[in-house]
């Protein structure tokens, strides 16, 4: 690559570190063609890319990015993730690989700066998907009106009740 090609490769792949929710360090050595370009399809639909770069310009591209925090990990053959929307799809998406892949290694990888191993990225991936939390939030945040109003509710037709209850008390009365 040329000089003025380095700059405009360091400053889009900056774009992009700056707009990542999350990365992950992988090692790909060994996958085949056919596997890689199937891990970045997969990886795709879930809103994440998989970009293979020179650590030296990968280096320079993190300077001032959440990705800084494992750019001590750059060393050797290695791939990086991108996940751009959604955290916890991609993460799915590479420890199922991985399982399946032999050639594929998770290393390390960064949640809004903050640094975070395998162990780490395998507990993230057993999480439910975006779609569940947001349901189950949404579920918990609508419980609470709903008990209310079914308390409120409980009130009003214990006093109608109450009511009815004197009314025919009264009915018994004048009879």
């Amino acid at each position: 690559m040329k000089r003025k090609d380095k700059e405009i490769f360091i400053s889009d792949m900056t774009d992009r570190l700056k707009r990542a929710r999350a990365t992950f360090l992988v090692d790909y050595q060994g996958l085949d063609v056919e596997a890689m370009n199937a891990l970045r399809a997969e990886l795709k639909k879930n809103q994440a890319e998989l970009r293979v770069v020179k650590n030296r310009l990968l280096k320079l591209a993190c300077k001032g990015t959440d990705t800084e925090s494992i750019v001590e990990e750059f060393s050797g053959p290695c791939a990086l993730t991108i996940a751009y929307d959604e955290v916890i799809a991609p993460a799915k998406v590479l420890v199922e690989r991985e399982k399946k892949l032999d050639h594929l290694t998770i290393r390390v990888g960064q949640i809004a700066g903050k640094f975070i191993d395998f162990k780490e990225i395998k507990r993230l991936a057993e999480l439910p998907g975006r779609d569940v939390l947001l349901a189950q939030a949404l579920s918990a945040m609508q419980a609470v009106p709903a008990s209310l109003v079914r308390v409120l509710n409980a009130v009003m037709v214990s006093f109608l009740n109450a009511l009815k209850a004197i009314e025919n008390q009264k009915k018994d009365k004048g009879d």
